[in-house]
């Protein structure tokens, strides 16, 4: 399905979600230094599982909300509490004020007006998609994202820590501006979406909605085998997630400048936050142009060996980090960590299809997401972790978990591979 052929609410998101997902990359990723900086390793790592449980709060009734006041509704509303997020922040860290817990309300609030529009942006997808081409659909703004990641961490690191007020204050313009592209160029897509497809019912209210999906959640109770899968999914975000937390703040510590090489006779240098949005837009660039490579290679063989390879080069990047302060070596384990993400990318959802029966795929694909749920509220606790016992402990012990997981993984498998066909 071409990009011409699209309905224009969706070519509106498109556009305005590069711009806004670039200008997010430019200060999410420091956002761990930051808020290190200002409360200390031990409060930062406390704070930052806070505003996760904030947002998990706001994710349980995004669906309803999409169901019961419509996309655009939703769209709208989410960018432009974004953007008062983004305005309160960068007030926080004006010339006339400088108020970290301001600083810190605002980002835990953008975080929750987050929350409540991805619900609504996957079900406009629905609404005006037919079923065969909506993974193309979804393909492609998963690439303007990642063109996002690409851009937003090399400009960040320039811009944040010289020009922050500028900075956040630009991007909620950004976000006013996408707000308003939504309101006036945007349609609603309620009407169109199927009542098969629709999250909750909106008549029975956001207490149910949230009933229904904690209730959805229970059949990991019932799955044994479901049950391995999402805790090996959690004890990996230990170690994936830490991409936008645990990596600023060491790469911060561990270079202060640091020539990386000469080119047409001028020494070219890198300080550590450079050097963490050199390493970001690598990942994502990496993510961009092989993710659809390595998963035609790795589809050729056994899924249990993927999964525990995956797990094992997360652990040995992570073992490469805390050993050495030299920028390429850092370069060289970012590609090791970029494989073992890509390496189950394209199989994760795929294999939960499997895993599920026909009749409960719903639930399981709702289930399936307390991986990234519980994993995304225990991960910032790595950074206090690193007051406690240092960066080199921290990281081996996230190693050690991502190992786990991976025989976790394999202990699975092995039930799997008994059970019988649904």
């Amino acid at each position: 399905m071409r990009i011409r052929d699209w309905d224009r609410s969706l070519k509106v998101r498109l556009i305005g979600e590069l711009f806004v997902n670039t200008s997010f990359w430019m200060v999410f990723p420091f956002l761990a230094i930051y808020f290190a900086e200002e409360f200390g390793k031990t409060t930062a790592g406390v704070l930052l599982v806070l505003s996760q449980v904030f947002s998990v709060a706001a994710n349980l009734v995004g669906g309803y909300c999409a169901d019961r006041f419509g996309r655009r509704t939703m769209l709208v509303f989410a960018s432009v509490g974004q953007g008062v997020s983004f305005f309160i922040f960068a007030l926080a860290n004006s010339p006339w004020l400088d108020s970290p817990i301001l600083g810190f309300a605002a980002f835990t609030l953008a975080g929750m007006c987050g929350s409540l529009y991805w619900p609504a942006s996957q079900a406009m997808v629905a609404d005006v998609v037919p079923e065969e081409h909506r993974s193309d659909v979804f393909a492609i703004f998963y690439t303007a994202i990642n063109i996002s990641v690409v851009i937003g961490p090399i400009a960040g690191a320039a811009l944040f820590f010289s020009y922050r007020f500028e900075l956040l204050l630009a991007i909620a313009v950004i976000f006013f501006a996408l707000a308003a592209a939504l309101r006036f160029l945007a349609n609603e897509t309620l009407k169109f979406a199927s009542p098969d497809e629709l999250a909750t019912d909106p008549e029975k209210g956001w207490t149910r909605a949230v009933a229904k999906q904690l209730k959805e959640y229970r059949v990991i109770l019932n799955d044994r085998l479901f049950l391995l899968f999402v805790a090996a999914g959690i004890l990996g975000a230990q170690t994936f997630m830490q991409l936008d937390l645990l990596f600023p703040v060491y790469l911060q510590e561990a270079i202060e400048v640091q020539a990386i090489g000469t080119f047409f006779g001028t020494t070219w240098t890198v300080t550590g936050e450079e050097a963490f949005g050199y390493l970001l837009s690598e990942n994502g660039l990496l993510v961009a142009l092989t993710t659809v490579i390595i998963t035609r290679f790795v589809v050729k063989f056994p899924e249990k060996w993927v999964f525990f390879t995956s797990a094992l080069l997360y652990a040995v990047a992570m073992l490469i980090f805390p050993v050495t302060d030299l920028f390429w070596i850092f370069v060289a384990a970012m590609a090791i960590f970029t494989l073992g993400e890509l390496m189950t990318a394209g199989l994760q959802q795929s294999f939960i299809s499997k895993l599920a029966p026909e009749h409960m795929r719903g639930q399981y694909f709702a289930a399936a997401s307390l991986r990234y749920t519980i994993g995304r509220m225990i991960a910032p606790l790595s950074i206090p972790m690193t007051a406690w016992i240092g960066f080199g402990w921290t990281f081996a012990i996230l190693a050690i978990l991502s190992v786990i997981s991976g025989f976790v993984y394999l202990l699975m498998f092995a039930g799997y591979e008994k059970r019988p066909s649904h």
